[in-house]
Protein backbone atom coordinates (compact mmCIF):
# COMPACT_ATOMS: atom_id res chain seq x y z
CA UNK A 1 0.00 0.00 0.00
CA UNK A 2 1.07 3.40 -0.54
CA UNK A 3 2.20 6.03 2.09
CA UNK A 4 -1.35 7.52 1.70
CA UNK A 5 -4.42 6.82 -0.02
CA UNK A 6 -6.60 9.71 -0.91
CA UNK A 7 -10.13 10.00 -2.27
CA UNK A 8 -12.36 12.80 -2.60
CA UNK A 9 -15.83 13.97 -1.81
CA UNK A 10 -16.53 16.98 -4.53
CA UNK A 11 -19.18 19.34 -3.04
CA UNK A 12 -19.54 17.14 -0.23
CA UNK A 13 -17.70 18.26 3.07
CA UNK A 14 -16.96 15.27 5.32
CA UNK A 15 -18.48 15.06 8.87
CA UNK A 16 -17.33 11.77 10.11
CA UNK A 17 -15.60 8.34 8.83
CA UNK A 18 -15.44 5.05 10.19
CA UNK A 19 -14.19 1.32 9.13
CA UNK A 20 -16.43 -1.38 8.83
CA UNK A 21 -15.65 -3.57 11.69
CA UNK A 22 -16.24 -6.92 9.31
CA UNK A 23 -13.67 -5.73 6.48
CA UNK A 24 -10.58 -3.84 6.13
CA UNK A 25 -11.58 -2.79 2.79
CA UNK A 26 -14.22 -1.06 3.19
CA UNK A 27 -14.86 2.31 4.95
CA UNK A 28 -18.40 4.79 5.30
CA UNK A 29 -17.96 8.68 5.32
CA UNK A 30 -20.80 10.85 6.27
CA UNK A 31 -21.07 14.25 4.69
CA UNK A 32 -22.84 17.49 4.02
CA UNK A 33 -23.24 20.25 1.57
CA UNK A 34 -22.12 23.46 2.44
CA UNK A 35 -20.66 22.89 5.30
CA UNK A 36 -23.56 21.33 7.29
CA UNK A 37 -25.45 24.96 7.52
CA UNK A 38 -27.90 24.41 4.53
CA UNK A 39 -28.41 21.68 2.23
CA UNK A 40 -28.60 17.54 2.11
CA UNK A 41 -26.23 15.21 3.47
CA UNK A 42 -24.21 12.12 1.34
CA UNK A 43 -23.47 8.73 2.95
CA UNK A 44 -20.35 7.48 0.45
CA UNK A 45 -20.09 3.53 1.03
CA UNK A 46 -16.21 2.92 -0.70
CA UNK A 47 -14.27 0.03 -0.98
CA UNK A 48 -10.55 -0.25 -1.04
CA UNK A 49 -9.52 -2.11 -4.09
CA UNK A 50 -6.44 -2.85 -6.90
CA UNK A 51 -7.61 0.38 -7.85
CA UNK A 52 -7.59 3.01 -4.43
CA UNK A 53 -10.70 3.77 -2.81
CA UNK A 54 -13.75 3.66 -5.15
CA UNK A 55 -17.71 4.32 -4.18
CA UNK A 56 -19.67 1.28 -3.62
CA UNK A 57 -22.57 3.07 -3.14
CA UNK A 58 -24.37 6.22 -1.91
CA UNK A 59 -27.04 7.33 0.12
CA UNK A 60 -28.49 10.61 0.31
CA UNK A 61 -30.56 12.40 3.00
CA UNK A 62 -32.56 15.57 2.77
CA UNK A 63 -30.35 17.08 5.87
CA UNK A 64 -26.45 17.21 6.33
CA UNK A 65 -25.44 13.72 8.00
CA UNK A 66 -22.96 14.63 11.07
CA UNK A 67 -22.00 11.07 12.21
CA UNK A 68 -22.47 7.37 11.59
CA UNK A 69 -22.00 3.76 12.80
CA UNK A 70 -21.63 0.18 11.47
CA UNK A 71 -24.33 -1.82 12.49
CA UNK A 72 -22.98 -4.59 14.43
CA UNK A 73 -25.21 -7.54 13.27
CA UNK A 74 -25.69 -6.82 9.60
CA UNK A 75 -22.20 -6.50 7.45
CA UNK A 76 -24.50 -4.36 4.71
CA UNK A 77 -26.03 -2.07 7.31
CA UNK A 78 -25.00 1.44 8.94
CA UNK A 79 -26.80 3.97 10.90
CA UNK A 80 -26.54 8.10 10.00
CA UNK A 81 -27.74 10.54 12.15
CA UNK A 82 -28.90 13.54 10.34
CA UNK A 83 -29.78 17.20 10.98
CA UNK A 84 -33.21 16.66 11.07
CA UNK A 85 -33.18 15.06 14.33
CA UNK A 86 -33.39 11.51 12.25
CA UNK A 87 -31.59 8.35 12.56
CA UNK A 88 -31.50 6.52 9.02
CA UNK A 89 -30.70 2.85 8.99
CA UNK A 90 -29.58 1.62 5.10
CA UNK A 91 -28.75 -1.70 3.68
CA UNK A 92 -26.10 -1.70 0.56
CA UNK A 93 -28.41 -4.04 -0.94
CA UNK A 94 -31.05 -1.70 -0.98
CA UNK A 95 -31.52 1.42 -3.09
CA UNK A 96 -31.93 4.65 -2.39
CA UNK A 97 -34.13 4.61 0.43
CA UNK A 98 -33.43 3.70 4.60
CA UNK A 99 -34.41 0.38 5.57
CA UNK A 100 -35.82 2.20 8.40
CA UNK A 101 -35.96 5.75 9.83
CA UNK A 102 -35.99 6.65 13.68
CA UNK A 103 -36.91 9.99 14.60
CA UNK A 104 -37.84 11.10 18.02
CA UNK A 105 -34.85 13.79 18.17
CA UNK A 106 -36.06 17.25 18.29
CA UNK A 107 -32.59 19.01 17.14
CA UNK A 108 -29.60 18.08 15.19
CA UNK A 109 -28.74 14.16 15.74
CA UNK A 110 -24.73 14.33 16.31
CA UNK A 111 -23.78 10.98 17.58
CA UNK A 112 -24.76 7.59 16.90
CA UNK A 113 -23.20 4.10 18.36
CA UNK A 114 -24.12 0.95 18.21
CA UNK A 115 -23.69 -1.52 20.78
CA UNK A 116 -20.60 -3.19 20.29
CA UNK A 117 -21.18 -6.00 23.51
CA UNK A 118 -25.15 -7.15 22.85
CA UNK A 119 -25.34 -5.80 19.30
CA UNK A 120 -29.02 -5.45 19.88
CA UNK A 121 -28.97 -1.71 20.41
CA UNK A 122 -27.76 1.29 19.34
CA UNK A 123 -27.52 4.88 21.40
CA UNK A 124 -27.76 8.36 19.75
CA UNK A 125 -27.28 11.95 21.33
CA UNK A 126 -28.72 15.55 20.04
CA UNK A 127 -28.48 19.11 20.63
CA UNK A 128 -31.72 18.46 22.00
CA UNK A 129 -30.33 17.41 25.38
CA UNK A 130 -31.47 13.49 25.33
CA UNK A 131 -29.51 10.44 24.63
CA UNK A 132 -32.00 7.29 22.84
CA UNK A 133 -31.69 4.23 23.50
CA UNK A 134 -33.00 2.18 19.71
CA UNK A 135 -33.40 -1.54 19.14
CA UNK A 136 -32.94 -1.52 15.34
CA UNK A 137 -36.24 -3.62 15.24
CA UNK A 138 -38.71 -1.06 16.17
CA UNK A 139 -39.30 2.76 15.00
CA UNK A 140 -39.86 4.14 18.69
CA UNK A 141 -36.76 4.33 21.17
CA UNK A 142 -36.52 2.21 23.94
CA UNK A 143 -35.52 4.87 26.56
CA UNK A 144 -34.58 8.12 26.98
CA UNK A 145 -31.86 9.69 28.79
CA UNK A 146 -31.67 13.59 29.24
CA UNK A 147 -28.39 15.09 29.72
CA UNK A 148 -30.51 18.87 29.96
CA UNK A 149 -27.61 20.56 27.30
CA UNK A 150 -26.91 20.06 23.92
CA UNK A 151 -25.21 16.78 23.84
CA UNK A 152 -21.98 16.30 21.03
CA UNK A 153 -21.38 12.74 21.69
CA UNK A 154 -22.21 9.60 22.98
CA UNK A 155 -20.76 5.81 23.17
CA UNK A 156 -21.02 2.46 24.98
CA UNK A 157 -18.40 0.94 27.29
CA UNK A 158 -16.67 -1.72 25.48
CA UNK A 159 -17.26 -4.67 28.10
CA UNK A 160 -20.76 -3.58 29.70
CA UNK A 161 -23.94 -3.30 27.40
CA UNK A 162 -25.59 -1.18 30.31
CA UNK A 163 -23.33 1.49 30.96
CA UNK A 164 -23.37 4.81 28.55
CA UNK A 165 -21.64 7.67 28.54
CA UNK A 166 -21.83 11.40 26.94
CA UNK A 167 -20.23 14.42 26.90
CA UNK A 168 -22.34 17.60 26.04
CA UNK A 169 -21.83 21.74 26.00
CA UNK A 170 -21.48 21.66 29.98
CA UNK A 171 -18.40 20.81 30.60
CA UNK A 172 -19.52 17.64 31.96
CA UNK A 173 -18.74 13.80 31.18
CA UNK A 174 -21.90 11.46 31.87
CA UNK A 175 -21.82 8.07 32.87
CA UNK A 176 -25.47 6.12 32.87
CA UNK A 177 -25.69 2.88 33.78
CA UNK A 178 -29.20 1.56 32.64
CA UNK A 179 -29.72 -1.13 35.77
CA UNK A 180 -29.57 1.18 38.29
CA UNK A 181 -33.20 2.15 39.27
CA UNK A 182 -34.55 5.44 36.86
CA UNK A 183 -35.55 7.31 40.13
CA UNK A 184 -34.39 11.10 39.64
CA UNK A 185 -30.86 10.53 38.04
CA UNK A 186 -32.61 8.48 35.08
CA UNK A 187 -30.02 6.24 35.55
CA UNK A 188 -27.39 8.69 35.77
CA UNK A 189 -24.21 7.15 37.90
CA UNK A 190 -21.30 10.12 37.72
CA UNK A 191 -20.95 12.96 36.58
CA UNK A 192 -17.23 14.39 35.95
CA UNK A 193 -16.69 17.77 35.59
CA UNK A 194 -13.76 17.95 32.79
CA UNK A 195 -12.57 21.45 33.01
CA UNK A 196 -11.68 21.07 36.71
CA UNK A 197 -7.96 21.61 37.24
CA UNK A 198 -6.07 18.96 38.44
CA UNK A 199 -5.02 18.99 42.16
CA UNK A 200 -1.22 18.86 41.36
CA UNK A 201 0.11 20.15 37.88
CA UNK A 202 1.72 17.93 35.54
CA UNK A 203 5.28 18.10 35.28
CA UNK A 204 5.75 19.19 31.99
CA UNK A 205 4.21 22.36 30.14
CA UNK A 206 2.02 24.84 31.31
CA UNK A 207 -1.19 24.39 33.14
CA UNK A 208 -4.54 23.95 31.03
CA UNK A 209 -7.26 26.31 30.96
CA UNK A 210 -9.85 25.62 33.71
CA UNK A 211 -12.77 27.59 32.66
CA UNK A 212 -15.71 25.45 31.26
CA UNK A 213 -15.45 24.72 27.65
CA UNK A 214 -17.71 22.66 25.30
CA UNK A 215 -17.00 19.23 25.46
CA UNK A 216 -17.19 17.29 21.87
CA UNK A 217 -16.08 14.16 21.34
CA UNK A 218 -15.00 11.15 23.76
CA UNK A 219 -13.72 7.51 23.70
CA UNK A 220 -13.43 4.38 25.95
CA UNK A 221 -10.19 2.87 26.12
CA UNK A 222 -10.24 -0.79 24.13
CA UNK A 223 -7.83 -2.12 26.63
CA UNK A 224 -9.01 -0.50 30.14
CA UNK A 225 -12.61 -0.03 30.15
CA UNK A 226 -12.73 2.08 32.86
CA UNK A 227 -10.84 4.79 31.26
CA UNK A 228 -11.95 7.72 29.35
CA UNK A 229 -10.47 10.12 26.80
CA UNK A 230 -12.40 14.07 25.96
CA UNK A 231 -11.20 16.60 23.78
CA UNK A 232 -13.05 19.92 23.05
CA UNK A 233 -13.12 23.75 22.49
CA UNK A 234 -10.16 24.47 25.14
CA UNK A 235 -8.21 21.99 23.06
CA UNK A 236 -7.06 19.89 25.67
CA UNK A 237 -7.13 15.97 25.59
CA UNK A 238 -7.86 14.49 29.22
CA UNK A 239 -8.31 10.94 30.36
CA UNK A 240 -10.61 10.57 33.34
CA UNK A 241 -10.72 6.69 35.18
CA UNK A 242 -14.52 6.74 35.83
CA UNK A 243 -13.69 4.63 39.07
CA UNK A 244 -12.77 7.79 40.75
CA UNK A 245 -14.31 10.82 39.05
CA UNK A 246 -13.08 13.07 42.22
CA UNK A 247 -9.50 12.79 41.42
CA UNK A 248 -9.57 14.93 38.51
CA UNK A 249 -7.60 14.11 34.98
CA UNK A 250 -5.45 10.94 35.00
CA UNK A 251 -3.19 12.78 32.20
CA UNK A 252 -3.14 16.05 30.27
CA UNK A 253 -2.28 16.30 26.12
CA UNK A 254 -1.72 19.70 25.24
CA UNK A 255 -0.34 20.90 21.28
CA UNK A 256 -4.06 21.63 19.44
CA UNK A 257 -4.40 25.20 18.60
CA UNK A 258 -7.77 24.75 18.19
CA UNK A 259 -10.79 22.84 19.63
CA UNK A 260 -10.29 19.07 19.47
CA UNK A 261 -13.50 17.58 17.37
CA UNK A 262 -12.80 14.23 17.28
CA UNK A 263 -10.71 11.48 19.14
CA UNK A 264 -9.73 7.57 19.31
CA UNK A 265 -8.30 5.25 21.24
CA UNK A 266 -6.44 2.36 19.50
CA UNK A 267 -7.70 -0.67 19.07
CA UNK A 268 -3.84 -1.89 18.81
CA UNK A 269 -1.91 -0.12 21.84
CA UNK A 270 -3.56 0.64 25.61
CA UNK A 271 -1.89 3.51 25.51
CA UNK A 272 -1.48 5.32 22.30
CA UNK A 273 -5.20 7.62 20.73
CA UNK A 274 -5.23 9.51 17.87
CA UNK A 275 -7.00 13.01 17.67
CA UNK A 276 -8.75 15.40 15.14
CA UNK A 277 -8.98 19.50 15.26
CA UNK A 278 -10.08 22.28 13.83
CA UNK A 279 -6.43 23.22 14.00
CA UNK A 280 -6.60 20.71 10.33
CA UNK A 281 -3.85 18.54 12.14
CA UNK A 282 -4.51 15.15 13.05
CA UNK A 283 -2.02 14.38 15.97
CA UNK A 284 -0.80 10.64 17.80
CA UNK A 285 0.05 10.59 21.23
CA UNK A 286 0.67 8.36 24.09
CA UNK A 287 -1.52 9.34 27.24
CA UNK A 288 2.10 8.48 29.21
CA UNK A 289 0.52 5.42 31.46
CA UNK A 290 3.27 2.61 30.14
CA UNK A 291 5.73 5.67 31.01
CA UNK A 292 7.73 5.32 33.99
CA UNK A 293 5.68 6.80 36.85
CA UNK A 294 6.10 10.99 37.21
CA UNK A 295 6.99 10.93 40.90
CA UNK A 296 5.77 14.49 41.96
CA UNK A 297 2.38 14.47 40.16
CA UNK A 298 -0.68 11.76 39.97
CA UNK A 299 -1.30 13.65 36.58
CA UNK A 300 0.85 12.05 33.70
CA UNK A 301 1.82 14.73 30.90
CA UNK A 302 0.54 13.00 27.40
CA UNK A 303 3.26 13.06 24.73
CA UNK A 304 2.41 14.16 21.30
CA UNK A 305 4.52 11.20 18.80
CA UNK A 306 3.39 12.55 15.88
CA UNK A 307 1.57 15.26 13.57
CA UNK A 308 0.02 14.75 10.42
CA UNK A 309 -0.93 17.75 8.55
CA UNK A 310 -2.39 17.18 4.90
CA UNK A 311 -5.86 18.15 5.84
CA UNK A 312 -6.17 21.89 4.52
CA UNK A 313 -9.32 22.62 6.29
CA UNK A 314 -11.21 21.62 9.65
CA UNK A 315 -10.34 18.18 10.59
CA UNK A 316 -13.94 16.40 11.27
CA UNK A 317 -13.59 12.38 11.66
CA UNK A 318 -10.49 9.98 12.67
CA UNK A 319 -11.04 5.61 12.97
CA UNK A 320 -8.63 3.13 12.83
CA UNK A 321 -8.96 0.24 10.94
CA UNK A 322 -9.27 -2.84 13.35
CA UNK A 323 -7.43 -5.06 11.05
CA UNK A 324 -4.12 -5.44 9.68
CA UNK A 325 -0.89 -4.54 11.14
CA UNK A 326 -2.24 -2.14 13.28
CA UNK A 327 -1.68 1.59 12.23
CA UNK A 328 -3.98 2.34 9.53
CA UNK A 329 -6.33 5.31 10.25
CA UNK A 330 -8.54 7.04 8.34
CA UNK A 331 -9.50 10.89 8.55
CA UNK A 332 -11.76 13.23 6.93
CA UNK A 333 -12.02 17.14 6.72
CA UNK A 334 -13.87 20.04 5.02
CA UNK A 335 -11.53 20.03 2.44
CA UNK A 336 -13.74 17.52 0.87
CA UNK A 337 -10.87 14.54 1.58
CA UNK A 338 -10.35 11.12 2.84
CA UNK A 339 -7.17 10.11 3.76
CA UNK A 340 -6.26 6.57 4.85
CA UNK A 341 -2.62 6.49 5.99
CA UNK A 342 -0.14 4.96 8.52
CA UNK A 343 -0.20 6.27 11.95
CA UNK A 344 3.23 4.01 12.54
CA UNK A 345 4.88 6.17 10.12
CA UNK A 346 3.89 9.16 11.93
CA UNK A 347 6.13 7.59 14.87
CA UNK A 348 9.13 7.63 12.19
CA UNK A 349 8.09 11.44 10.98
CA UNK A 350 7.12 9.97 7.26
CA UNK A 351 4.02 11.04 7.06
Amino acid sequence: MAAMLEFRTPGWNPYAVKYSPYYDSRIAVASAANYGIVGNGRLFCLGLGPQGVQIEKTFDTNDAQYDLAWSEINENQLLVACGDGSIKLYDMNINEFPVMNFHEHKRETFSVSWSPVTKDTFASSSWDGTIKIWSPARKESIKTLPVGNCTYSTSYCPSNPHIISAVSTDSHLRIFDLRTPVSAQYHLTTKIPVHVPPPVPPLQGPTPPAAPGEILTHDWNKYNHTVIATGGVDKVIRTFDIRNPSAGPESIMLGHDYAVRRLAWSPHASDILISASYDMTVRLWTDGSSMPAQQASPVKAGIQLGIMNRHTEFVTGVDWCLFGVGGWVATVGWDERLLLWDANRLLQGQA
